[in-house]
């Protein structure tokens, strides 16, 4: 039987669905929450009409009130307001949950981009023997960041989860338990989360999606394409930053960090434990029941006690389950296979680590660390370094710390950051020792401009017990404009050198560099931060090549377009054979991994897109994905030109006030979601290069605006328009899937902005003019873009992804005029003579209030 059209099926089973649910919860009989399913409906009519007709938020507000309250007092009008932020929260939580329930059902669990599909393909092309082949080697690494857009505490969590599987199951009862549940939990933080509070929070998705989904999709690998043989590669590895990534994060601690390994490797015993009673239950024959037992008792006794440490080494553990398994083939039929086979291959997977932690630091921190380690060395009469290192210039302190030789006591230094700097270096060895070598083996310096940084970095490692063994992966991250131009140069630099280059040798001839998404858009903007990293990964890329080196490239992406998000997976399938691309590595942060990855389904599908994205780039790709140098000279031209008009925008003097005075920016850090602080700096005032990229992207987003995601692209292609040379943007657009995927993604930040939200604006004295241009080019943008791809709406090629993203606006609409209207009340009490700062108040928690569902609602827009 044929399946509907995907549209059909979404409607059916997400929107019909949402209505009924909905209609369920606007009846519930709690004292606020029925008068607020009377009273929202009709104040959703009242938003939506307003703006039609050209109404700023406060006078829809007023009209609904004069429209349906009777002479209601200014409490009381507030108590309503936040009564329907609470109930929208709510109503976002509810179709998160009913979306979640029919992922498998919406999407082709077996369809282009999966690895059935792969595999099918491979057949009919007769390529499984090279399927196989690449499949030994090719990896992909998804790092699960605590970056603070993830708003849902996690009792919420579990309601959501609950709910799906309600939903699934269409049990109407439990559901309307849970609704009411909903109902009554609250959202609200009102305590900041410690690092390791993060941490937990994130390893709940590694305790209860990524072990079933990995390992399932391992599985299917090995049984289908390996005909059941054992696999080498484990395909799929994970990696971890809560607890690890001390970049502007001053409450992560070294204590933090071995906590939070010492908790991965508990949860991935306890999950062992779990599994290990089940196969206990079928495995009750003569040979291998005495030794279930014994692992059984083992794992349960590691991963009750923290404080107990008598597992076996991870070989061994692996050794027993094999001989295991030989006696269940040789003796028993081969009964149960299958169940010991996935519990095996969790193990090889997982070991006792369950994701790398990697850790992460400033490299300017790491600069003045080193200046001081130096210092009080020398102070001390130590004659590690020549008296006058710090004055020498940086080839030939680079010379020094390639010789370097020691061991230096954490004793010795006083400072603070040296102290943390050095004692996160040997909490690294603890990890190793306790967890394996994955527990712990990638050190990534953020801001790193030059060579002599990473080799300061190689040096501490050296100094900090390694000696000439490092198994740690030092990893440069290159994030400005500036940073990726030079990258090649400074990579250059470290394969010449020879100290580097043996470290290299130790590490498989592998090195990884990471490239920052965000803050290269937050720097250069759209186009010029995307056509940025693809140049600097092909220069990058050739320079490894020549050096003998495989160079790894690890994305640091975050959720909306504007932060290399959006439809990840285009992206490397359109990567071309100038680029390296033996493993895919990329960070999946906020409510990207409860949206992407926050059911088994879902995770399972997603990571397949990738996995199937790096296969078809090699084995299915009918082009070449080299631009052509026509094609090079427009696109080089194209992202020069938005930067320029993005550099003039940022420069504009009211660039600053805008985001200040006019967006939700300062109240970011006032919503308890992150342990880290908003910028990077302790200064009072707002210097935009310490505002970090979330913030930022962030109140673009809840403007309806998503600056970051366009800003510049109309500018370039009106260029080529006026100059009637738009067939060359069409050629581009025909010939290279990169600029197709970078332009299909900007479609989708437009398809989230809402201008007429903010039009009041336009009149303002002091920002009108501001406000205009961002219109302006949000109009060009948007009718270029749409010529560009012969579209007569955004998102014309994917109709499901725009109904979600139209249903999440249309709920969260009434919330985002709430927001507006606080604003617009805080703006007005702040020009009074006599301040009314209890008032006041009360309207900054509004705005704050209404952050959580319409960051919610948007999945990824920070």
């Amino acid at each position: 039987m044929l399946k509907q059209p995907k549209l059909i099926r979404f409607n059916e089973n997400v929107l019909a669905k949402y209505q009924i649910y909905n209609s369920i919860f606007m009846t519930l009989p709690f004292d606020t929450i029925s008068k607020t399913g009377v009273l929202l409906p009709l104040f959703h009519d009242v938003c939506k009409k307003g703006f039609l007709e050209g109404k700023n938020p406060g006078e829809i507000v007023e009209i609904f009130f004069k429209a349906y309250q009777e002479n209601p007092s200014e409490e009381e009008k507030i108590k309503l307001l936040f009564h329907f932020i609470q109930y929208i929260e709510r109503q976002v939580v509810l179709f998160d949950a009913i979306e979640d329930a029919a992922f498998p059902i919406v999407n082709n669990m077996a369809g282009i981009g999966t690895l059935r599909n792969c595999k099918e393909t491979a057949e009919l092309e007769s390529k499984k023997e090279a399927l196989k082949e690449h499949l030994k080697n090719f990896k992909v690494r998804i790092v699960l960041t605590a970056h603070p857009t993830q708003f849902y505490p996690g009792t919420v969590l579990g309601i959501i989860n609950d709910l799906k599987e309600a939903i699934q199951n269409n049990d109407l009862l439990l559901i309307n338990k849970l609704l009411a549940q909903l109902g009554k939990t609250p959202f609200f933080k009102h305590e900041k989360p410690s690092p390791y509070d993060e941490a937990v929070s994130l390893i709940w998705y590694l305790e209860n999606v990524f072990y079933h989904s990995v390992s399932k999709i391992y599985n299917y690998i090995q049984s289908n394409i390996f005909d059941d043989q054992p696999i080498e590669n484990e395909i799929i590895n994970l990696g971890f930053w809560p607890g690890g990534d001390r970049d502007g994060n001053p409450f992560v601690t070294t204590e933090t960090t071995l906590m939070v390994a010492k908790r991965l490797k508990q949860t991935i015993l306890k999950n062992y434990y779990k599994d290990i009673r089940k196969l206990k239950r079928r495995l009750t024959f003569q040979g291998v029941e005495q030794s279930i037992a014994e692992l059984e008792k083992l794992l349960l006794e590691n991963s009750v006690n923290t404080e107990v440490n008598t597992m076996i080494p991870l070989k061994e553990f692996l050794i027993k389950l094999n001989a295991i398994k030989e006696i269940i083939i040789a003796n028993h039929q081969s009964l149960y296979l299958s169940e010991i086979n996935d519990f095996i291959n969790k193990v090889h997977l997982f070991g006792y680590h369950f994701a790398t932690l990697d850790i992460r630091q400033d490299s300017r921190i790491h600069h003045a660390t080193f200046a001081q380690i130096v210092t009080t060395l020398l102070a001390k009469g130590d004659k590690i370094f020549p008296q006058n290192y710090l004055k020498l210039q940086e080839h030939k302190q680079i010379e020094i710390l390639s010789k370097v030789k020691g061991n230096i006591s954490l004793s010795l230094f006083k400072d603070d950051i040296v102290s943390k700097t050095l004692s996160s270096m040997h909490a690294i060895k603890t990890i190793q020792q306790n967890n394996g070598e994955c527990g712990a083996n990638r050190y990534i310096i953020s801001n790193n401009q030059s060579a002599l940084h990473v080799m300061e970095t190689f040096a501490m490692l050296k100094l900090c017990g390694f000696k000439n063994k490092i198994t740690v992966d030092i990893i440069p991250l290159f994030e400005t404009i500036d940073d990726l131009t030079n990258a090649p140069k400074i990579m250059e630099q470290l394969y010449s050198n020879k100290a580097y280059i043996n470290h290299l040798k130790q590490r498989k001839n592998q090195q990884t560099i990471m490239l920052g998404f965000s803050d290269g858009t937050k720097d250069g903007g759209y186009l010029m931060a995307n056509w940025s990293i693809f140049r600097a990964k092909e220069s990058l890329t050739k320079i490894s090549r020549k050096h003998g080196i495989e160079v790894i490239f690890f994305d640091g992406r975050g959720g909306p377009p504007a932060r290399g998000g959006g439809k990840t997976h285009q992206f490397y399938t359109s990567l071309g054979s100038n680029i390296e691309d033996k493993e895919i590595q990329l960070t999946v942060q906020g409510q990207t991994i409860s949206s992407n990855f926050g059911t088994i389904d879902s995770s399972q599908y997603n990571i397949e897109q990738l996995l199937s994205s790096g296969i078809s780039n090699v084995l299915f790709s009918k082009t070449s994905n080299v631009l052509s140098a026509s094609d090079t000279e427009v696109m080089n031209d194209l992202a020069l030109i938005s930067y320029n008009a993005y550099v003039d925008f940022k420069n504009h003097p009211m660039f600053l006030p805008y985001l200040q005075r006019m967006s939700t920016l300062k109240y970011y850090a006032k919503t308890n979601i992150g342990s880290r602080p908003s910028k990077r700096s302790k200064s009072k005032g707002l210097n935009f290069s310490d505002l970090r990229a979330i913030p930022f992207v962030g109140s673009w987003s809840q403007l309806k605006q998503n600056v970051p995601g366009f800003y510049g692209v109309g500018t370039a292609l009106i260029k080529y328009e006026d100059n009637g040379e738009f067939d060359k943007i069409k050629q581009l657009y025909k010939n290279s899937d990169f600029f197709k995927a970078l332009i299909k993604n900007s479609m989708m930040s437009l398809s989230k902005s809402f201008f007429e939200l903010t039009k009041y604006m336009a009149e303002d004295k002091e920002f009108g003019e501001f406000w205009n241009v961002i219109y302006d080019e949000y109009k060009t943008t948007l009718r270029l873009i749409l010529k560009l791809a012969d579209y007569s709406k955004l998102m014309q090629n994917n109709p499901v992804g725009k109904a979600s993203i139209d249903i999440r606006e249309n709920i969260v609409l009434p919330l985002l005029t709430i927001q507006q209207y606080a604003l617009l009340n805080i703006q007005k009490l702040q020009k009074e003579e006599n301040v009314n700062n209890e008032l006041l108040n009360i309207y900054e928690k509004m705005v704050t209030r209404s952050l959580f569902g319409n960051i919610n609602a948007s999945r990824n827009s920070a």
